[in-house]
C-alpha cells in the first residue's frame, strides 16, 4: 500500500509543478548567503498541503510521510536539472 501511495505521489502533476515553482521562486529570491530555509519550508509545506486537502482514504500520516519521500525525489531531480541547465547556459 505504501508503495502505491508513493507511486501516486511521484506522478502527481500538481505536486511536480508546485516543486518546480518552489525551486524557481527560491532561486530568484534567495539572498547572497544562498538561504536554504525557504526551500526546506516549501518542501515541507507541499508534503503536508496535498495529503491534508486531498479527500482520499489514505491515512494522513502515511500520506505526509510518503509525500516527504516523493518530494525529496522530485526536488533532487528538479535541482539537478536546474544545475545542468545553468552549467549549459554558462558555456
Amino acid at each position: 500500500m505504501m508503495l502505491q501511495i508513493l507511486q501516486a505521489q511521484l506522478t502527481d502533476p500538481f505536486r511536480i509543478v508546485m516543486l518546480i515553482a518552489l525551486v524557481y521562486v527560491w532561486h530568484r529570491n534567495r539572498g547572497p548567503d544562498g538561504g536554504i530555509l525557504p526551500l526546506v519550508a516549501g518542501y515541507l509545506f507541499v508534503a503536508v498541503l496535498i495529503p491534508a486537502t486531498n479527500g482520499t482514504s489514505v491515512p494522513l500520516v502515511a500520506g505526509i510521510l510518503m509525500g516527504l519521500i516523493a518530494n525529496l525525489i522530485i526536488l533532487l531531480v528538479v535541482l539537478g536539472a536546474r544545475m545542468i541547465w545553468q552549467h549549459l547556459r554558462k558555456r
